[in-house]
């Protein structure tokens, strides 16, 4: 799904409900909506806020949570990785 437009008020809510209705993070609300994580980040941050307030505070708290669990999720990545790539070589 691509949302186009050059900092317009509706793309920002837009990205702020999916994040909600998903538990999204940053970067799979920019894969789903083929834009980059700089662009949804800025959306976000710095454009909701004075679009829809309530929305802003949701999104926050969401991303907030993001924020505190990602070295959970990137030690989990990094073990995968090395599980797959000792079960290739067959040690």
């Amino acid at each position: 799904m691509k949302v186009y437009g050059d900092g317009n008020e509706e793309r920002c809510v837009i990205l702020g409900n999916y994040i909600v209705q998903n538990n999204a993070t940053v970067r799979s609300t920019a894969k789903q909506f083929g834009i980059s994580k700089s662009t949804v980040h800025q959306d976000i941050t710095a454009k909701l806020e004075k679009v829809n307030k309530r929305l802003y505070d949701e999104v926050k708290t969401i991303l907030d949570k993001n924020k505190q669990e990602r070295h959970i999720r990137g030690g989990e990545a990094t073990k995968r990785k090395y599980k797959e790539m000792k079960s290739k070589t067959g040690t």
